[in-house]
This record gives structure tokens, sequence and C-alpha cells, in this order.
């Protein structure tokens, strides 16, 4: 396993954010990057992880330049990783020509079409390689891992706990897309990389996945009331009446006001990762 290449890293309250690249097998060879905040502690001693999913058009450098969660971090002893969105400049005709499809706009799915197949394996990515390469060269307790996310990347990280059960020790969202099987975004998305069959896309959509759920990490989401793709592309009220009909913790808090944007994450983030702490045992 290569060693990730550091290209810069910045003091953060007692400790680092660092940003890395590396070739991925998973990603057929593209050059994969990903953002680390290791807190002072994570030196002297391995310390829990939280893997952080962004959203459509976002890179890894977005939640830690936006969400405000270094503070927190540094204060329980948790490490933050956060991935870039998709392979980049790997040659896809069409690749750049929209937000909601193709870079920066993976849906954390393996693609399955021939165009996207090569190098959009972004579950994989993001549920094995990328763990195992953090686990390898940075001080990270390999059974204490958490999952968060953002819109599609709330998505990406519901579907991650729901498809490795034990994988992670919890999972929240905020605004994830709940029924991508039903959203324009979602439709789109899955045709291009998985095709037309919708018994295919099952795989990646958290309401479905929950239906058929033999372990259960309780599924915490946030999300605000004044939200402009509310009603079109993110659907919560799907998931809240298929989780109450199938018996799937739920725990879905909406805010009034709150739009789509990190001002509305920052206001929570605090939230999510003591929640997440306590999962993992470190609070």
């Amino acid at each position: 396993m290569e060693r990730p290449t550091l290209i810069k890293g910045y003091k953060a309250f007692g400790g680092t954010v660092e940003f890395y690249s590396f070739p991925s097998h998973s990603c057929g060879g593209a050059l994969m990057r990903f953002s680390i905040f290791l807190p002072a502690s994570a030196p002297g001693e391995k310390c829990p992880v939280l893997y952080w999913l962004s959203g459509l058009e976002c890179t890894e450098e977005t939640f830690m330049i936006k969400a405000g969660a270094q503070r927190v971090a540094a204060e329980l002893g948790l490490i933050l990783v956060a991935p870039d969105t998709s392979p980049r400049n790997v040659g896809i005709p069409g690749e750049t020509e929209t937000w909601t499809l193709g870079q920066g706009a993976s849906f954390y799915v393996n693609a399955t079409e021939a165009l996207w197949a090569k190098h959009y394996r972004m579950d994989d990515f993001v549920g094995d390689e990328l763990p195992r390469v953090i686990e390898e060269f940075f001080p990270v307790a390999a059974d204490k891992r958490s999952i968060s996310g953002h819109s599609m990347g709330g998505h990406g990280a519901l579907t991650q706990a729901l498809r490795k059960p034990g994988f992670y020790k919890s999972v929240s969202a905020f605004a994830p897309i709940c029924a991508p099987s039903q959203c324009p975004w979602g439709e789109n998305a899955f045709t291009a990389y998985l095709g037309a069959d919708r018994t295919v896309w099952a795989q990646y959509d958290t309401n479905e996945l929950v239906k058929g759920a033999k372990s259960k990490t309780p599924l915490f989401i946030d999300q605000g009331l004044g939200d402009k793709f509310l009603d079109a592309q993110l659907k919560p009220e799907i998931l809240r009446k298929t989780c109450a009909d199938y018996g799937y913790p739920l725990k879905l808090r909406l805010h009034q006001d709150y739009d789509h944007s990190y001002y509305f994450m920052s206001s929570f983030i605090e939230d999510h990762l003591k929640h997440h702490a306590q999962a993992l045992g470190i609070r």
C-alpha cells in the first residue's frame, strides 16, 4: 500500500489539518485526495475517527474550511477524515458538464455502466480502501469508526452504515438525500452510473435499505425547513414513514428557517460530533 503524499498542512486547535493524495486502486488509478484533522493527542495515542462525506460540487477541503468542526474534535480527541467527492480529470466524456453528475457528484456508488465503471467505484473507495490507508498510516483506532455527511454525502453516509453493519459505530447526516430513487438528482445519477434497472438502485437507497436491514444502527438526521431542496430532492418524510413502518430507529430533527448551507451545519455540528463520540466511547 502506497503512503499518501502530503500536499499541505495547517496548525488548528493544537492539532493539524493536513491534505493528502494517493493513487486509488478502487478508482482505477485515479489520484484521490482527502483531508484529515489530527488532534494534539493523536501522535501519542490511537484515536477514534469520524469519516465525513461531502455533497455535490464539494471537495476534500469544503468540510474542513466551512463546518467549524475542528475545535470540538480537538476537545474530544477525535480524528476527522474527509475524502474528495469523486475522481477528477480521468478523461470521461462529459465528466464536468453538470454539477449533478460526474466530477464532484459520485453519489458514492460503485458504477456499473461502462462509461463510469473503471473510475467511479466510490463505495469501495470510501468503505474499504480509504479506511485501510488511514489505519495504516495514521494513529487511528481501527475498531472505532463513525460516519457522517451532508446532502449527497449524507446519502452516502447513511448507505455506508446500512450496507456495512458493524463497520461504523454510529451514523448521522445533515439534509441527506433520503430516497434517491424517488428524486430527480438520484434518478439522474443512478441511471447514468447503474443503468435503468431500479432493483439495482435499491442497494444505494437509504429508504430501501432500511426495509431489509438486519442490524439497526440508529440514524441521526438534522434537516432545515428553509432548505430549498427539501421537498423535491431530500424527502425526509418518506424515510421517516419507512423507519416507522419497519421499526428502524430514526432521530429526525427539523429546524425552522435553516437552509442547505454550511451555516446550518456549523450551527449543529457539535451535536453530531458529541453523538459520535459517545458511540465511540470517548465521552
